[in-house]
Formats: C-alpha cells, structure tokens, sequence
C-alpha cells in the first residue's frame, strides 16, 4: 500500500511538473498579421521591432493549399480556410502566444484578435481540424469539442461526408513534404 501512494505520488508530482514546465517557456507578443500563408500559417511583425517570423496556429490543421512553386496539389477547402484566416487577421494587431515549441520551421503559436482564440475560431467554422497528434493540455477538449459542433453542423470542410484529413493528404500526395508541416 505505501508503494502504491509513493508510485501515485510521483505521478501526479511529474503531471504537475510537466504541466508547470510547458507553460513556463510561453512568450506573448503583440503583433501585425502582415501575412496569411494558408489556413493555419501566417507571418508576424513584432509591434516592438524584431524580424518578422512564420507563426503555425498550435492545435489545429488546415487542409492544404497548392503550390506551383513546389508543385504540390492542394485538398478541398485548402483555399477556403486561408481566405476565412485573412477575413479573421490579415492586417489586424493580434495577441501572439509562443508555446515554445516548434512545428517544421514556423513557431507554434496561439492568436487571439479582441480575446477571440482565432486557432479554436478555425476549428468552429469548420476550416481546420483539431490536430490530435500536437494537442496537449487545456486546449484538448476545447478544440475537440469545436470539431464535433462543426461537423455535426456541417460546417466547411465538413459538408463533404468523408474529407481527408491534411495529415492523411501530406502522406498520401507530397513525398518529401515534412509530416508537421
């Protein structure tokens, strides 16, 4: 029995940890939208000066746009979710949250525009997925949730019965594409 309370212990200690420690390396910035590169990438300028830098919303995933540049083929809706992503930001002063991780080269970050969390904003009108793979915390059931309201209302890319999710798409059509993208 004491080994059993030790063992429980010591779990909930390193839970706690781990989520003290994920929140410790967050960074919030105010910044300018000066790009939308699809539905779930952007570019930001600092407001306090700095270089500007490619920011992936944290927790979801876009389906994929086309690139003639590197001849890739985009997915239904690709170029629906970076329009509803300019409509919510381009051009607009947004709050930058930096987790601290990194996701291919782009920082991954969570943007709010007035208090709105515009990465769950995406998810809710049916233009991205709620990216389980990356997800973690206090996002997790939040974004989940917004998924299951989008599709039962069907919602963008949930008008199509069966849509491909973009991390099945990268691993089906673009060989040499980085999984995360």
């Amino acid at each position: 029995m004491r080994n059993l309370r030790k063992t429980a212990f010591l779990c909930l200690f390193l839970v706690l940890f781990q989520s003290i420690n994920s929140h410790a390396t967050e960074t919030t910035l105010q910044g300018k939208v000066v790009q939308v590169k699809d539905g779930d990438t952007v570019v930001i300028s600092p407001l306090e000066g700095g270089h500007l830098f490619t920011c992936r919303l944290y927790g979801i995933d876009a389906p994929e746009t086309s690139s003639s540049r590197f001849r890739r083929p985009g997915q239904p809706y690709g170029e629906e979710a970076k329009k509803e992503l300019k409509e919510l930001i381009l051009d607009q002063t947004v709050e930058v949250t930096l987790t601290g991780k990194k996701t291919y080269r782009p920082k991954d970050c969570i943007i709010r525009n007035d208090g709105t969390d515009v990465n769950l904003e995406m998810v809710k009108r049916g233009y991205a997925w709620a990216y389980r793979h990356y997800l973690r915390g206090l996002y997790a059931s939040e974004y989940l949730d917004a998924e299951s309201e989008a599709r039962a209302k069907k919602l963008g890319l949930w008008q199509d019965d069966n849509p491909t999710p973009p991390w099945e798409f990268r691993r089906l059509n673009l060989k040499g594409h980085n999984e995360t993208h």
